[in-house]
Order: C-alpha cells, then sequence, then structure tokens
C-alpha cells in the first residue's frame, strides 16, 4: 500500500510516495520531480509524466492519490489568467492519466488545508516571514532529517561554485506536505 501525491505545475511536477502504515520518517519511500520546461506543449509534458507514472506503478501498489488542487482564483502579484488556466488544464490531464493508470480516482487537496493539517503555519513576509516555498521547503527538510535533496552546482553569475538546492526540491516539499496530509486521513 502507497500513497501517491503529486503537485502538479508545467514546469515541474514534484512527486512523493509514501507507506500510510509506518511513522513520518520510516514511511518515505520515494520523492523526486519531474522536469517539464523544455517542452513546449500540454501534450508532450503530458507524455513525460505518463512516462514517470507507469514507472511509478510498476514498483510501488499505489492505493491512493492525492493531488494538490489548482489555485482558483487571482492574487494580486501572482499569476495571470492565462496563467492559471493552463494549470487547470494540465491539472486535468494529469489526474485523468493518474486515474487511467491506476484505476484510482484521485483526492485534491487544498493547499492551504493541507499545510494546516501537518501542523505548517506560513508566516506571511509582511510579519517577518521568508518566502512560502522556502518556509515549506524547511519544514520537509525538518521532517525528513537526513534525506540528500538534489543539488546542483552554479555555474556562473556572482554566486558561481556555490551548491543550491535543484529548483525541483519545493515541488518535491510541497507534494510531500500533500502526501503527508492525506496519510493524516488514514489515522
Amino acid at each position: 500500500m502507497a500513497i501517491l501525491s503529486l503537485d502538479i505545475s508545467t514546469s515541474c511536477t514534484g512527486y512523493c510516495i509514501l507507506d500510510p502504515e509506518l511513522n513520518s520518517v520510516t514511511s518515505l519511500m520515494d520523492l523526486g520531480f519531474i522536469p517539464l520546461s523544455k517542452h513546449k506543449s500540454h501534450f508532450s509534458k503530458a507524455n513525460i509524466v505518463l512516462g514517470d507514472l507507469r514507472e511509478m506503478k510498476s514498483k510501488y501498489n499505489i492505493t491512493e492519490i492525492a493531488i494538490e488542487e489548482n489555485l482558483q482564483s487571482f492574487r494580486s502579484g501572482f499569476s495571470s489568467a492565462q496563467t492559471l488556466s493552463s494549470l487547470a488544464k494540465f491539472n486535468g490531464i494529469v489526474a485523468y492519466l493518474c486515474e487511467d493508470i491506476f484505476g484510482i480516482s484521485p483526492k485534491f487537496f487544498n493547499v492551504n488545508a493541507a499545510r494546516k493539517s501537518v501542523g505548517l503555519k506560513i508566516i506571511s513576509k509582511r510579519k517577518g516571514g521568508a518566502d512560502t516555498k522556502e518556509q515549506v521547503m524547511n519544514w520537509a527538510a525538518d521532517a525528513l532529517k537526513g534525506y540528500e535533496w538534489p543539488t546542483k552546482t552554479l555555474k556562473g553569475g556572482p554566486r558561481k561554485g556555490q551548491v543550491v538546492l535543484e529548483p525541483g526540491c519545493y515541488d518535491m516539499a510541497d507534494a510531500y506536505v500533500i502526501a503527508c496530509a492525506a496519510k493524516l486521513e488514514h489515522i
């Protein structure tokens, strides 16, 4: 038995696979991201995700699928209508692929409700908090002590030679939050 969670985006899709029966540290079965930014159309991106989903099906006994709900409203300084529409389309395509491959209807989780259910309190920037992505990443890194997050070495610019987290780590952290929220529903 395993929970597959997805943080779906057209540039990078994070995924997490947890065993719903074990404690939080030992329950992690797989955690990663699918880079999609180099592919142009939704269909080519969907084919990349399809290949990864098929590989997951061959490795794990997925019994539940949890997907982060796509954004449904505008917020000042964030995504445009076109971006929200594109994300909603791709979210629907990937949700369909999940149901088709695994024979399981995905359950959609509101990101704010999921964070709250796992005890992750986001402190707004105006109250002195870091960027939301950083807060989620820090929470996941703390929960998964000892996990080696993917890194890259910067090749140019003022930080040349510095080792930083791969950008996909933030999608992995979001997928982990969704998986933990889905797991809590079993307890």
